[in-house]
């Protein structure tokens, strides 16, 4: 009897040691706090980073490139209150809901020299990701108020133990160790208040801030966080979505698999990476370009000479030239790296390679030709 009274003690020790205090979600209606520990959405262990209990992390089938930065992505909504589904539309979140996108970096080692390498994002164990070898470097809040959406973005500091406000943004100089072997260094932009609501005001006369990725289209994957489930299907069945989906959901292309077509890879990555300014209402809507799913023809670009691109066509006269990548605005745009040409002309300071390829190889496979009159 003693032996086993002891040994309930010793498990119930261990039980007491490895209980993890669980941040509880906070909805300020407000105040924009000093700490990010204060939303109550993440919580930074010795070791992990650690989600909330009720907060939902969830990742888009074509995300959109970040200089190699890896994302965390999360999202809460008030308890009884789900989003309406929309089919082409973002969901329309109820107020108080709270999004977060955690940014981070593999580094080949756990002290912190602004070194980072390219690296897979970490998957997520007991509503946690491993810290070891990773970087936290930024923490962007969404949240929807009465007077609509707000963006905060909060820097973790140097003991990875908290992160806080910084509405002026950032600049942190880095340098991406490739995998040939090459190095490249880089400043790292974590944007100000006013540049997170330039990308997130996807209608120019409105002006209004929306979430960017949380459409169906860009939802409507396998879930990496609930296997077995479809993300929309899960987002329905955890009560955080709701609506009749009349008819197949619409669907982004993964651009990594190599099974997709081409063209729908290609597609999905200039949607997620360009669509939220170039698109017929965008900020960008005065250079005639459409890169959202259902573009065509000289709207998508083919054949069609620039508007207002100044220096930012490199010599080049149309934006796509079908069989042409390498007298395609398109391509010189995306793999330059000067600020006064390459797009899209917020969060990337180094050149995204693989994406490169991949609109390169598209454009290459397409027929037709252009005439200089256009």
């Amino acid at each position: 009897m003693l032996r086993f009274y002891c040994i309930c003690i010793v498990f119930a020790a261990l039980a007491s040691c490895s209980e993890r205090k669980e941040p509880a979600p906070v909805f300020h209606a407000e105040e924009n706090p000093e700490r990010l520990s204060d939303w109550g959405m993440l919580a930074e262990t010795a070791d992990e980073l650690v989600i909330s209990d009720g907060v939902t992390p969830y990742d888009l089938a074509t995300p959109l490139f970040s200089d190699y930065a890896l994302k965390l992505r999360t999202v809460w909504i008030p308890n009884g209150a789900p989003a309406a589904y929309n089919m082409d539309s973002v969901f329309d979140f109820p107020v108080g809901t709270i999004i977060t996108k955690t940014f981070y970096y593999s580094v080949p080692s756990n002290e912190w020299t602004g070194d980072v390498t390219i690296g897979r994002e970490r998957s997520v164990n007991g509503n946690a990701i491993a810290l070891d070898h990773l970087r936290l470097i930024e923490t962007r809040i969404l949240v929807h108020r009465e007077t609509g959406w707000a963006a905060l973005p909060y820097i973790w500091n140097e003991e990875q133990t908290e992160a806080v406000l910084k509405r002026t943004g950032a600049v942190i100089p880095m340098t991406l160790h490739r995998g040939d072997g090459r190095t490249e260094e880089f400043g790292y932009l974590v944007p100000n208040v006013n540049q997170c609501a330039g990308c997130h005001a996807s209608d120019a006369t409105a002006r209004v801030i929306e979430p960017i990725g949380l459409k169906a289209r860009h939802l409507n994957k396998a879930s990496s966080f609930a296997p077995g489930f479809n993300q929309l299907d899960y987002w329905l069945a955890k009560g955080l979505l709701t609506g009749g989906i009349a008819g197949p959901a619409p669907r982004n292309a993964v651009w990594t698999d190599e099974s997709e077509p081409i063209e729908a890879r290609a597609r999905a990555y200039l949607d997620a990476n360009c669509s939220h300014c170039h698109n017929p209402v965008g900020p960008a809507d005065t250079s005639g370009l459409n890169l959202e799913p259902d573009a065509a023809g000289p709207a998508l670009g083919v054949c069609k000479t620039p508007i207002a691109a100044g220096t930012g066509t490199g010599g080049r006269v149309f934006s796509i030239v079908p069989g042409d990548p390498e007298a395609s605005i398109t391509v010189f745009r995306m793999e330059t790296d000067n600020p006064g040409a390459m797009m899209p002309e917020l969060g990337r300071a180094v050149t995204h390679k693989e994406g490169v390829a991949l609109v390169s190889e598209w454009i290459a496979a397409m027929d037709g030709e252009c005439s200089r009159s256009g």
